[in-house]
C-alpha cells in the first residue's frame, strides 16, 4: 500500500516508521525544509523525534504532489487547529479524493466544535465511511523505539476501520477496531484537558491522591459530554478513553501534562507555549470543550477550572479550592 503522511512531526514520523515496518511505501510531507535536509543527511528527524533512525526508503519531501502521488491511504498528522488550512492543498489531487483517510490529530476545532474527521469530511469532501480515526495511549517517543503499544481505529464504516487496523498492525503496535468514531475522537481530545489538570497538580505541589481524583472525575466529564454528542459509554473505558487518559496524565513525554506543570509552578501560558517545539493540543481544545459544555448543558467542573486557570488567570490553588468545596453529591448521579 502507498501511504501519504501529511505532517512530519513526532507522531507523523513515528507512524511512518510503523507503516514502513509493515511493508508499505511511505512518503511524508512537511513544510519545513530543515526537517527534510535533516532526515536526508542525518537519517533522523532530530527536531521532532531525536535518536530514532529513519530508513532511507521513507521519503520526506516539501513537494506535496510527490508525496500524494499514487496514495491509497492518506494520514492527516498535522495539528487539529491547522487541519482546515492544510486540507485544500491535499484534496486538489485526484488520489486524495479516492484514498482512505486516517486522522491521528487529537483535538476539537475551535469555533465550529467539529471533530477532525468532520473537518476532513466538510473541507475535503471525503465520505465519512472512508475516514478513520486512530487514537489511544501512544507517545511517539516510545512508538519510535518499538515499545509495545496498543491503539484503536474507528470509523462509521467498520470495514474501513479494519483496513487501517491491518495497515498499522505490527508485533509492537497492536491495533483494535471500533465503529464509535465519535467516542474515539472525543476521548483522544478531551483527555488532554485532564492532563493539563494533572500537570497543574504536579506543578502546584499537590499529591497522588489529588491526581487520582482529577483523573477519575475527569473521565466522568469526558463520558458526560461524549454521550451527549453521540458516543458510546463503553468507548471511554477503552484505549482511547481511560487508556489515553492514564498515559497522558502520568507520562514525562506528555506535552499537555508539561504545560500544566509549568502553569502550576506559576508561569504564564504564552511563555510556556512560546518555548515549545511541538503542539499541546489540550490548550485550544479546552476552549472548545468549555463552550461545548455550555451548549449541551453538561456539568464539567474540572474543564471549567482549567479554562479559568489558562485563560482568565485564575490561581491553580483557588481553582482546586473551588473544586473541593463544591456542593456535595452522590458519586453516580
Amino acid at each position: 500500500m502507498r501511504v501519504a503522511m501529511i505532517g512530519a512531526g513526532s507522531w507523523g514520523t513515528a507512524l511512518a516508521l510503523v507503516l514502513n515496518d509493515n511493508g508499505h511505501e511511505v512518503s511524508c510531507f512537511t513544510i519545513d525544509e530543515d526537517t527534510v535536509k535533516d532526515v536526508r543527511t542525518k537519517k533522523e528527524n532530530s527536531k521532532y523525534l531525536p535518536g530514532i533512525a529513519i530508513p532511507e526508503n521513507i521519503l520526506f519531501s516539501t513537494d506535496l504532489s510527490e508525496v500524494v502521488h499514487g496514495a491509497d491511504l492518506i494520514v492527516n498528522a498535522v495539528p487539529s487547529q491547522v487541519t482546515r488550512k492544510a486540507l485544500p492543498d491535499v484534496v486538489r489531487f485526484e488520489e486524495a479524493k479516492q484514498a482512505v483517510w486516517v486522522t491521528v490529530s487529537k483535538g476539537i476545532e475551535n469555533n465550529t466544535y467539529l471533530r477532525i474527521s468532520q473537518v476532513i469530511n466538510e473541507v475535503g469532501g471525503i465520505p465519512t465511511d472512508k475516514i478513520v480515526a486512530l487514537s489511544g495511549p501512544s507517545h511517539a517517543e516510545e512508538v519510535g523505539k518499538k515499545i509495545p503499544t496498543a491503539v484503536v481505529t474507528a470509523s462509521t464504516n467498520l470495514e474501513s476501520a479494519k483496513l487501517v487496523q491491518n495497515a498499522f498492525m505490527t508485533p509492537y503496535f497492536r491495533v483494535y477496531a471500533s465503529d464509535d468514531v465519535i467516542g474515539v475522537e472525543l476521548g483522544g481530545a478531551l483527555k488532554n484537558i485532564i492532563a493539563l489538570a494533572a500537570g497543574i497538580c504536579d506543578g502546584a505541589g499537590f499529591g497522588d491522591n489529588t491526581k487520582a481524583a482529577l483523573m477519575t472525575r475527569g473521565l466522568v466529564e469526558i463520558q458526560r459530554l461524549g454521550m451527549k454528542m453521540g458516543a458510546k459509554r463503553e468507548t471511554f473505558s477503552g484505549l482511547s478513553g481511560i487508556g489515553d487518559l492514564i498515559v497522558t496524565c502520568m507520562s514525562r513525554h506528555s506535552r499537555n501534562r508539561h504545560v500544566g506543570e509549568q502553569i502550576g509552578k506559576g508561569r504564564k501560558l504564552q511563555e510556556v507555549l512560546d518555548e515549545m517545539v511541538m503542539v499541546a493540543e489540550g490548550v485550544k481544545t479546552t476552549l472548545s470543550a468549555y463552550e461545548l459544555a455550555q451548549k449541551y448543558r453538561v456539568e464539567m467542573p474540572i474543564t471549567e477550572q482549567i479554562y479559568l486557570t489558562l485563560f482568565k488567570d485564575k490561581s491553580p490553588h483557588q481553582a482546586m479550592i473551588d473544586l473541593m468545596t463544591r456542593e456535595s453529591k452522590v458519586e453516580h448521579y
